[in-house]
């Protein structure tokens, strides 16, 4: 696993303010912000109200094959890919019940224009494979990192890009990169299950 950059304000990322942007946008199984709410809450409706039953192994497996496609659109064969599957996170309005599956993971060790290519790749595919680009273009932080976040038109699941590379803003970049974090929306567990034993 490529450990986290230590430099400038992206290191922090990583781990944490990362997958709480994901967790902002899926909710209990749509996108909540920006422009789209309308039209999130309309598709999503039933689910919002009443999460699946989903088995948290069965979950995971569904976040895997999301990664999966991910993966396959942004087509970079001789990069490197971190290697930790699935978590999964309770959810807050029914934490001893509900949960979200978290699949943080990235692309590296190639050339920064493998990894520019490949993003491009991502943004251009996943409109043809069931995906609605919510946003793209330079997020808020101070390096004004390229990012794109998509939902799935036909799973619970958000996907947040993150193109780790040099420019203007960061300089030279130590750990290029492309950071990928999926995020489903909410399910119930199957009764009898005990959230607190899984991961």
């Amino acid at each position: 696993m490529i450990p986290p950059s230590r430099h400038r304000s992206r290191g922090n990322r990583l781990g944490i303010a990362v997958t709480i942007t994901a967790l902002s946008l899926t909710g209990t199984g749509c996108s909540n912000t920006m422009d789209h709410k309308a039209d999130a809450a309309a598709t999503h409706e039933t689910t919002s109200s009443k999460p699946t039953v989903l088995d948290v192994d069965k979950a995971r497996e569904k976040a895997k094959a999301v990664s999966s496609q991910i993966y396959d659109l942004i087509n970079i064969p001789s990069a490197k890919v971190t290697e930790p599957g699935p978590s999964i996170s309770t959810c807050d309005q029914d934490p001893e019940h509900l949960y979200q599956t978290v699949h943080p993971w990235s692309v590296y060790d190639v050339s920064e224009d493998e990894l520019k290519a490949g993003f491009q790749r991502l943004r251009d595919g996943l409109p043809g494979k069931g995906w609605k680009i919510v946003q793209y273009g330079p997020n808020k932080s101070r390096d004004k990192t390229l990012e794109l976040t998509a939902d799935s038109k036909t799973e619970p699941f958000s996907v947040n890009a993150e193109l780790w590379v040099s420019s203007p803003t960061v300089g030279h970049e130590k750990e290029p990169k492309i950071l990928i974090n999926i995020v489903s929306g909410c399910w119930r567990a199957p009764k009898g299950t005990d959230l607190n034993t899984q991961y």
